[in-house]
């Protein structure tokens, strides 16, 4: 069987993704469809910072992006050529000296353990009430 020329094989063009520029250290926004009821997808956004690109432009390429949500670390790896991502933004570019992000992951978890011994040193300030005197009530005494 020939196929002709203009024939389709992937939902997605191919040519925008293989030529999308995507670094590690890249903030994008993958917008990913999410199949709702029988036949309805919406759209949800995804914005993070690109970790790892791998296996270059071939049709097993893959990305991984990160992202912190309250306090937690989430991590996504999406298929370049998934047709499950309608497009891809990107939204700031950052240089940096690797090609796979990891060390990031330890820097989060350092960060968050340095904050909780801030918060456990620094002593709670005690705040004392002013008591105001009432006609009927004994006079107390005012603490400054």
């Amino acid at each position: 069987m020939v196929r002709p020329t203009n024939m389709k094989i992937s939902p997605i063009n191919v040519v925008e993704r293989k030529l999308l520029d995507l670094r590690s250290g890249d903030t994008v926004r993958v917008w990913q469809k999410i199949k709702e009821a029988k036949d309805k997808f919406r759209l949800q956004a995804f914005e993070g910072l690109v970790l790892a690109r791998k296996h270059g432009t071939e049709a097993g390429a893959t990305f991984t992006v990160r992202k912190v949500t309250s306090g937690v670390g989430v991590e996504k790896i999406y298929p370049l050529y998934s047709p499950m991502i309608d497009k891809i933004e990107v939204v700031k570019r950052s240089k940096v000296r690797r090609a796979k992000l990891y060390h990031i992951r330890e820097k989060a978890a350092k960060e968050i353990s340095r904050q909780m011994r801030r918060e456990m040193a620094v002593p709670k300030q005690v705040v004392i009430a002013e008591t105001v005197a009432t006609p009927d009530a004994p006079v107390a005494e005012v603490a400054a």
